[in-house]
């Protein structure tokens, strides 16, 4: 197939289109290269499979594909709360430019959405028919709400235009390609560790995230795109093991050996206080998916990764 991968470049495409090169796929990754960096596809470049289209999706695209995978968005707080608005117009106009093209040509899209359409949630863990407690008008309101928007354009595409869309809802994922100025919490107590950093926690520690490692997220991804059944809903992909901040922090000094020591500061506006998915709908839909990357084995991978993209910085 000629697959199509927005955002290509990123953290979590470019490990995507790694492994569809690796099916056998041709891949044309799309990205401007705001938050993507060309090192994380220069091995892939090679790959007479592959190719690279320098463009904003924000602006409309054509391109003979089979399937489209939509990654492109920041998705850090630092990075999406840099350009507010263009954080919303890269979710909701490139998604519609998106449609678009998988309108005309009769193709299978994918949308990659997040937990963060659950907001700071009044049900634990969370599940795909939760609607969210979600602020509006906040400092993070630009990527929660994006994504919410995103996706009742696709299910409006769905049922308006027959297109078949299919949306997951992505819980933390981290592994190698983080920047190291990526600014979520498992990249920057990794960062602070391995450079004698104080490390930052945010409140008293006790907020709970699910931490999913890549491999198991690019697993969840493909298996989505193909299956046959058709999915009416959107599909929760994360790891429902749950942890602390503080427990977090505790693992990254234990497995880095670090002498930095953990400080706390007050905590950002709209922080959710849980986060955990259900993933039992996944199990059911995708061939009995489940994370197989404990949070141990997949921090030391990372941190691996990020003592050597330190070591060339």
């Amino acid at each position: 197939m000629n697959i199509m991968v927005t955002g290509g470049a990123g953290f979590l495409g470019s490990h995507l289109c790694e492994q569809l090169l690796a099916a056998g796929h041709h891949v044309l990754c799309v990205d401007d290269f705001s938050t993507g960096r060309e090192e994380n596809v220069i091995t892939l470049r090679s790959n007479h499979r592959f190719q690279v289209l320098h463009h904003d999706i924000c602006l409309p695209l054509n391109a003979d594909v089979d399937a489209i995978y939509n990654l492109a968005c920041p998705a850090s707080p630092v990075h999406y709360q840099a350009d507010p608005i263009q954080t919303m117009r890269t979710s909701v106009l490139g998604a519609l430019n998106l449609l678009e093209l998988a309108r005309r040509r009769s193709i299978p899209i994918l949308q990659t959405s997040t937990s963060e359409v659950y907001g700071d949630p009044a049900v634990h863990p969370q599940m795909e028919s939760y609607w969210g407690n979600v602020n509006p008008i906040g400092l993070r309101a630009c990527y929660d709400e994006g994504k919410r928007c995103a996706e009742t354009m696709f299910f409006d595409y769905r049922r308006q235009h027959g297109v078949n869309t299919k949306v997951v809802r992505l819980f933390n994922t981290y592994g190698p390609h983080m920047r190291i100025d990526d600014g979520r919490v498992i990249s920057n107590f990794i960062v602070q560790a391995l450079q004698g950093i104080d490390l930052t926690v945010y409140g008293a520690g006790q907020q709970t995230r699910s931490f999913c490692y890549i491999d198991d997220v690019v697993e969840g991804l493909m298996r989505t795109m193909h299956t046959p059944e058709p999915i009416s809903g959107p599909v929760n992909l994360g790891n429902p093991g749950e942890f602390t901040i503080l427990e977090l922090a505790n693992k990254v000094l234990e497995i880095t050996h670090s002498e930095s020591k953990i400080v706390y500061k007050p905590l950002p506006s709209d922080d959710p206080r849980q986060r955990r998915p259900d993933i039992e709908l996944a199990a059911k839909l995708l061939n009995g998916w489940k994370p197989r990357v404990e949070l141990d084995e997949g921090l030391s991978r990372t941190i691996r990764y990020f003592q050597q993209a330190l070591a060339l910085s």
